[in-house]
């Protein structure tokens, strides 16, 4: 009889976050990761210690997808990178949706979490660039920017709303170039 293949820990992962993206995080547990792979538990618990664990790779794993989607959206050139972004996050939130709640709207209390300026550099030089705003404009221009489309990628996430590409697109250029003009006001 030949011997079984080997499930890998990336087979795990990628059937764990197929199960998040269908039913939320919740759905990534051992029994359910191994019905999708077709196998016992053995394998993952074989390469897991926690379901912790297991649930830490695969929201890492969600986290590059969600990445993948903004490099993606900045690559078509349909908008300017910065435009890209904001319309690449809230498309994420209408397409990933379980995805999008997990990585973006769970509780996040009992984290120290960083003010994101140092992970925003980037962002900020190309807004005070494109703007000509102070880098620290810039960074409080990011923030507002961000609010708004947090703000409507998490009403597609929930249901709460569907509004389509264009009216998005209408509405992040109205914000941006409001935010603009008052900034540039501020700093004149």
């Amino acid at each position: 009889m030949p011997p079984k293949a080997k499930v890998t820990r990336e087979q795990i992962v990628s059937a764990g976050l197929a199960l998040a993206r269908e039913n939320g995080p919740g759905a990534v547990n051992a029994r359910a990761v191994a019905a999708r792979l077709g196998c016992s538990t053995q394998p993952v618990f074989s390469n897991y210690d926690t379901m912790e664990a297991l649930q830490r790779d695969v929201l890492a794993a969600a986290e590059g997808l969600f990445q993948a989607r903004l490099e993606a959206s900045m690559a078509q050139g349909k908008y300017l990178p910065y435009k890209a972004m904001g319309m690449g996050y809230i498309d994420f939130a209408r397409s990933e949706p379980a995805l999008y709640r997990w990585l973006f709207m769970r509780d996040r209390s009992g984290q120290d979490i960083p003010d994101g300026r140092a992970d925003s550099a980037r962002i900020i030089r190309l807004i005070a660039d494109k703007t000509g705003l102070s880098e620290d404009a810039a960074w409080l221009f990011h923030l507002e920017m961000w609010l708004f489309v947090h703000g409507a990628a998490s009403m597609l996430a929930t249901g709460y709303l569907d509004w389509d590409g264009e009216l998005i697109d209408g509405m992040l250029t109205d914000i941006f170039e409001g935010l603009r003009a008052r900034f540039a006001e501020k700093e004149a």
